[in-house]
């Protein structure tokens, strides 16, 4: 079900439906300040298997997940001096960084590698939705594996019945995060995304 929602200030009430739909185990879509994205509630095992096969993924590749702020990462993810400061620069932005995962978080997110990906994506329905739930969404891009982004909310709507709502803040973008791994105490850029790298190495 498509609900237009304002990209600037969401309406609370539509946020609150969101949060109803995902607390009851639920997918839905959301924009972000790069791609549309598939989002649940990071501690419920079944909506998590759900994005899976929705999005028609292996369940080998794993999953980022948003946090509302710098704060709350130190929760989910260890991380070093070195590394704090790198976040500090750049989040909130259009980053995925991996980072190695603390026992908050569960094992069926960060799989054999025992890191996350996390995001503090600079986009006001994406931030509210985490504040509301008061613990971390998943985020993967809104797209079958191996093809381009979907910009169109409605299409996403149309392609992924599985989804309980998608939240339409208008178009959205066309090039998803760059990842940048810190998990090993140096810098490695994963993927050039919509983040700049140039003063990153």
């Amino acid at each position: 079900m498509l609900q237009p929602i304002n990209p600037d200030h969401p309406e609370p009430r539509k946020i609150a439906r969101a949060i109803d739909l995902i607390q009851k185990g639920e997918v839905i879509g959301y924009p972000t300040d790069t791609v549309y994205g598939f989002g649940c509630d990071l501690m419920n095992k079944a909506a998590i298997e759900r994005v899976y096969q929705i999005k028609g993924m292996r369940q080998n590749k794993n999953l980022a997940f948003i946090c509302p702020d710098l704060s709350d990462i130190a929760r989910y993810a260890i991380v070093e001096n070195q590394a704090y400061r790198i976040l500090k620069r750049f989040l909130p932005g259009p980053y995925t960084f991996i980072l190695p995962a603390t026992r908050e978080v569960p094992k069926y997110v960060h799989l054999k590698q025992k890191t996350v990906g996390i995001r503090v994506p600079n986009h006001p329905v994406a931030l509210a939705l985490v504040r509301a739930l008061g613990r971390p969404l998943i985020s993967t891009t809104a797209a079958p594996p191996g093809e381009d982004p979907i910009i169109d909310p409605g299409e996403i709507d149309d392609r992924f019945p599985g989804l309980a709502l998608v939240l339409d803040a208008g178009t959205g973008g066309a090039v998803p995060t760059t990842v940048i791994d810190l998990s090993q105490g140096d810098v490695q850029i994963v993927r050039q995304g919509a983040g700049p790298t140039d003063d990153l190495v």
